[in-house]
């Protein structure tokens, strides 16, 4: 069974030779059909030894998906979600789309704002207000005892 190469991003696709699927019993719904019917799908991507990621791919995964991903450089992702097999299998496969179109994605650079004069001082200047409220309050509580 070939299946066409599942697309992540812009220039990137992953062959589905390299995902590994097994399929086992669900513990969802659907009565006396989970007894019987493996539902569940369990899809296995090792990072580490793929040939469609470049290294600087295959490093970004490793280090943004670290708690998803085994000692040996497995990512692994399953569904149960439905009682059909094949949906299970789609959804496991467009999660695993989502997972990596996340770890490549570039991080955005946070700039750095710059607040302008009249507004720090307008902070400052409630700070000491807040401040001289809080001492007169204090104040009065210790003239009462």
């Amino acid at each position: 069974m070939s299946r066409e190469p599942l697309h992540i991003v812009h220039g990137l696709a992953i062959p589905m030779g390299e995902l590994e699927f097994s399929f086992s019993r669900s513990g969802g719904p659907g009565g006396q059909n989970v007894n019987k019917v493996s539902t569940r799908v369990t899809l296995r991507f090792n990072v580490a030894r793929s040939s469609s990621l470049s290294e600087e791919q295959k490093r970004r995964i490793l280090s943004r998906l670290s708690a998803r991903i085994s000692s040996a450089g497995i990512l692994q992702v399953t569904s149960q979600k439905s009682r059909s097999q094949a949906s299970n299998r789609e959804a496991a496969e467009e999660r695993f789309a989502e997972l990596l179109r996340e770890a490549l994605a570039p991080k955005l650079v946070r700039k750095k704002m710059v607040l302008p004069a009249a507004t720090r001082r307008d902070r400052l200047k409630e700070k000491k207000h807040r401040s001289l409220i809080k001492r007169e309050r204090s104040d009065r509580i210790g003239e009462e005892d």
